[in-house]
């Protein structure tokens, strides 16, 4: 099988939107009901817009900058990588048993913007058969932060 060649591109699903919007609505609390925190305001019209045009994801290139920072900062209080520490990749398998990631995406994880990292986690999650989240579910709960 030849190499798989990466999608140079990261995009941002809405419900990752939805958890970044849910994230600074705890943090930063309208005073009076009606007053959104730049922040939300910000994810706000993000959000709007896709709903409007029934798109359930947006391109992480020219997302808006205070929207993305928004977002990074949710962002980065989420794991980093799906990896529990038991990598069939390194013993040929072109998909990871143990986390669900590709050889390429194993690989090139360090260098994956945020976008194309939360695209690949929601595959992984959406098909929900590596054991990751079976066999080995109390590894991906202690977060092994490996690689």
């Amino acid at each position: 099988m030849g190499a798989m060649i990466r999608d140079p591109m990261g995009t941002i699903h809405i419900t990752d939107i939805e958890a970044a919007i849910n994230y600074w609505r705890e943090r930063k609390p309208s005073p009076d009901g009606v007053t959104l925190a730049p922040e939300l305001r910000a994810l706000a019209e993000v959000y709007a817009l896709m709903v409007f045009y029934h798109e359930d994801e947006a391109a992480e290139r020219g997302f808006p900058a205070a929207a993305y920072e928004a977002w990074k900062a949710w962002y980065d209080t989420t794991p980093d990588t799906p990896c529990i520490a038991i990598c069939s990749t390194s013993q040929g398998d072109a998909m990871c048993k143990g986390c669900g990631r590709t050889f390429d995406e194993v690989q090139h994880w360090p260098s994956m913007s945020p976008g194309e990292k939360r695209t690949t986690w929601r595959r992984i999650m959406l098909e929900g058969d590596a054991w990751r989240f079976n066999r080995y579910r109390e590894r991906a709960r202690e977060g092994s932060g490996a690689a």
